[in-house]
């Protein structure tokens, strides 16, 4: 209740993975949806970075899928790996496909598939 009521008052969760999975999929309506939502599970000696949703196993192949999540995820995996830079690179051009270019994918009210939004955004880093 308080995670739905205040989620701003957690700055971070840690849970089993089973509870993690049922907290992310509640919590990724605060975002956008699953297609914002990006995953890690990270542990002592390895670290896996994926989007929340897994592989949208129903809309595979129509090229209508938000990328987002996944390329959040990476950028997880960036600061991860100590990339702070890249990482701050990437998420600054998903914000300003999303913001400024106004380029969104169907789930988020736009009209972009995936390659016409992963289009814009690969624009967005090659002129950052």
């Amino acid at each position: 209740m308080k995670l739905v009521l205040n989620p701003w008052q957690f700055d971070m969760l840690v849970t089993t993975n089973l509870f993690g999975d049922i907290l992310s999929d509640l919590v990724a309506g605060l975002v956008g949806g699953l297609g914002m939502a990006p995953g890690a599970n990270i542990g002592a000696d390895a670290a896996i970075f994926e989007a929340v949703h897994g592989s949208a196993p129903d809309i595979a192949g129509q090229g209508i899928a938000n990328p987002t999540a996944l390329l959040l995820a990476g950028a997880m995996m960036l600061d991860h790996v100590r990339l702070h830079d890249e990482a701050a690179r990437l998420r600054r051009a998903i914000e300003d496909t999303l913001k400024i270019d106004q380029v969104r994918t169907g789930d988020l009210g736009g009209t972009a598939g995936t390659a016409a939004f992963t289009k814009a955004l690969v624009s967005r880093i090659a002129n950052a």
